[in-house]
């Protein structure tokens, strides 16, 4: 099993660059490959960080390349000479290390819109999350399904319809997560079933938006299922901010949640991501407390 952890590293501190869109128009591409390369250098040196702290899987944040997807870019970085310097040194290191790297575009890449135009942004936003997988060697792109915007079985049919749409590199890489208040785990494991995409199992947000918990152990069954001959399945732990379905993020995870999730999966190699507001810290965390935990007397 595989802890990982999103983003942003508090423990070096890591500092990933960004810019306004007023910036890239007044300065240009150039602007934009500085803070790209810089990012990909906080990158690599997360990865090491990682790998002295024997941490193998790593959500790598959407925000490397500014304005990766808006129609401003007329750079091609995925081709630039420098950018495939330094991408090829992290490939490298995940490569050796047997790394596993993610990616989660964000809540406004949706492609179940009944608006043309978002939908094509998310596709956009989509392809270059691609790139971006395919340049550090990554494995996996997280989404959701969207919204039900009135009608929750349309909604689930427009998805599947848009996903047939996406080139093959994209479906290959593309993961479905459950949401915490509209797309249930039996809602994502419908599509899954007409469109064989995987589906990554968010213990949190199934806890927030179902009705009967104890379903979870079939749910869990399914879901792994839907990840034979694709690879190790991926999993999401949170803990609520306040209370158990208080869906914010808490710092940490408690352990009591990750106890649970770790019945479900018992016998069953996984990978899980951790979104805590900690990030590296909470899993180092949460690393000491199951160490303290005797699991033959559970």
């Amino acid at each position: 099993m595989r802890f990982g952890y999103a983003c942003i590293n508090l423990s070096l501190p890591s500092k990933l660059k960004t810019c306004r869109l007023g910036t890239v128009e007044k300065e240009g591409m150039k602007k934009v490959k500085e803070l790209t390369i810089s990012n990909f250098k906080e990158v690599l040196a997360i990865l090491q960080w990682n790998k002295a702290h024997d941490i193998l899987f790593y959500r790598v944040s959407s925000d490397i390349v500014p304005f990766g997807s808006h129609p401003i870019l007329d750079w091609k970085w995925w081709e630039d000479e420098d950018v495939l310097q330094i991408t090829n040194e992290i490939k490298r290191l995940k490569t050796k290390e047997n790394m596993r790297l993610s990616v989660h575009p964000g809540q406004y890449t949706v492609l179940n819109s009944p608006r043309k135009e978002v939908v094509r942004n998310a596709i956009l936003d989509l392809e270059y999350h691609n790139r971006l997988l395919e340049l550090v060697g990554g494995t996996d792109m997280i989404i959701h399904v969207g919204g039900a915007y009135g009608d929750k079985e349309k909604a689930k049919t427009r998805f599947i319809d848009e996903y047939l749409q996406l080139s093959p590199a994209v479906k290959q890489k593309l993961r479905l997560e459950n949401d915490d208040k509209v797309f249930t785990v039996a809602d994502v494991l419908d599509i899954s079933a007409k469109t064989k995409v995987p589906v990554c199992f968010d213990i949190h947000h199934h806890i927030c938006n179902e009705a009967k918990e104890k379903e979870s152990k079939v749910y869990i069954q399914d879901v792994l299922r839907t990840w034979e001959g694709i690879g190790t399945p991926k999993f999401h732990i949170s803990s609520g901010r306040e209370h158990k379905k208080d869906t914010a993020h808490h710092d940490y995870i408690f352990l009591d949640d990750y106890l649970s999730l770790a019945h479900y999966i018992s016998g069953y190699e996984v990978d899980i991501m951790i979104e805590a507001k900690q990030k590296d810290k909470a899993l180092l965390q949460l690393r000491k407390d199951i160490q303290n935990v005797n699991f033959t007397e559970m």
